[in-house]
Order: structure tokens, then sequence, then C-alpha cells
């Protein structure tokens, strides 16, 4: 079941998740949470679908954090409790045999930003904002930010952007290597389907393959990474993704995967 503040589409392999709480800035709350994960529990059995989009609704924000007046009600245990609520969340947005792209609409701090590092890609509109304020609220990330930035955009970077709490726009964050791709903000929605359409034209399996390698072999070592990734590049020789691939290619025509 679909909480009041999030909407769910589906179209052409497509599937988008909208934040949609506007005048809220779609600050993210634990029912937010708790539908999110029941979302992608139901889009990974859904082989009709092969890409997810996450935007915001409205002009304003992707999403701006979480909602601090529920923040302010919480002590150390309740606080605890929604990080590692969130982070589940993340890391399962993270885990999606699927690839899921961040269309970010407006600002994306705190929470927000720390969910759209979750997610494979991340598309910006130009106006977008992007920021970890926590400590101008005596706090830190707490959605796995910390870990998350610091590996997107290097240790130093990382630890400037948390303890001065600053925002920097967009394309400040796709020159540090914090999104993908800088939009028009009117072409935002169209350039990340056109995109998500790419992706839904390659093998779902290969990018499966393809995004496990990435993910799990940047915390191994180079030497074990390596072979993880030659074990994975044998395993899509068992796939009919594959055959389909090789086949198509020598028979000079467009693959159907």
């Amino acid at each position: 079941m679909l909480e009041e503040n999030l909407l769910l589409s589906r179209e052409g392999g497509v599937a988008t998740i909208t934040f949609n709480n506007p005048k809220m800035l779609n600050a993210l709350t634990v029912a937010t949470f708790e539908a999110l994960e029941g979302v992608f529990d139901e889009l990974e059995k859904d082989d009709a679908v092969r890409v997810v989009i996450v935007t915001g609704a409205g002009d304003k924000a992707f999403a701006a954090g979480g909602d601090i007046g529920h923040l302010g009600t919480l002590d150390a245990d309740g606080a605890r409790e929604f990080a590692l609520l969130a982070q589940r969340v993340i890391d399962r947005i993270e885990a999606s045999p699927k690839p899921v792209l961040a269309a970010i609409n407006g600002y994306a701090l705190g929470g927000g930003c720390e969910l759209a590092m979750g997610c494979d890609l991340r598309i910006a509109a130009d106006t977008a904002r992007f920021g970890q304020p926590e400590v101008k609220l005596g706090i830190i990330p707490g959605f796995a930010g910390t870990q998350r930035l610091a590996r997107l955009v290097g240790k130093g970077k990382a630890k400037e952007l948390v303890f001065t709490g600053e925002m920097i726009d967009a394309e400040e964050a796709c020159r540090i290597g914090l999104v993908n791709r800088v939009v028009a903000k009117d072409q935002l929605l169209e350039e990340t389907r056109s995109l998500a359409l790419q992706l839904c034209d390659r093998s779902p399996s290969a990018i499966r393959l393809a995004k496990d390698a990435i993910d799990n072999g940047l915390e191994m070592d180079f030497a074990r990474a390596s072979r993880y990734e030659a074990d994975l590049f044998a395993l899509c020789f068992t796939t009919a993704d594959c055959r389909e691939g090789i086949s198509a290619f020598l028979e000079k025509r467009p693959a159907r995967f």
C-alpha cells in the first residue's frame, strides 16, 4: 500500500516513484520510507519494469531531508531506529537489480541527498541544490551519507560538505562527481526518461551483473575484485541475454532482450 505522499506510475518498462508532499518540500518520514521499501519489493517482482526513476513533486524539492518536526521528538533510541530504517531502505534501493535513476528537480538536502546517493545514476535540473546541512542542527548525516558521499566525491570534499553544511549547485555537484548530468529544469523528466528507455534496450541480466561487479567490487581489494568480475563475466555466458546479444551482432540486427 502506498501512503499518500508517495506516487507510483508505470509506462513502457519504466516505473516512476514520486515523493508527493511539495508543501513540506517532500520531507522524508517514517511512513515514506516504509512505503518506499514496499514499492521496491513490488517492482522487483514486476518483470515488465526494467528501470526505476525516483523524483519529487513540485518545483522546489526532490526531497529536502527528514521531517525536522519529527526529528525534534526523538531520543537517542528513536533516532537510531529511524536512521537504521532509512539506511535499510536506501540499501534496498542501491541493491535493486534494476537500474534506479534519481531525477533531482530541486533541493536534495540531508536525507534527500543521502537517498539520491543510493540511486545508480543522478540527473539534476540546473536549478537543483545539494547539501548535508545536519551540523547546523547539531547532528550528523544518519542515513549513511558520510559513507556514500566520501565514496562518491572523496574524503576531503565530503568532509568539507558535511563540516560546513553548506549547499552546492548542480554544476558543482556534477564537477565533483555527486551527479552524472545536469539538464535544463524543463527537460529533466524528459531527459531522465530518455536515459531510462535507453537502458531498457540493454540486457537486464548484464546490467544487473555489472551493477553487482561495481558496487561489491568497490568493497574488495583490486585483485579480489578483478577475480569477482571474471566470475560474473563467466556467469553472463549462461544467460539467454548473452546468446541473444551475440547472435544479434553476428546477424547484424538489433538485439531483443
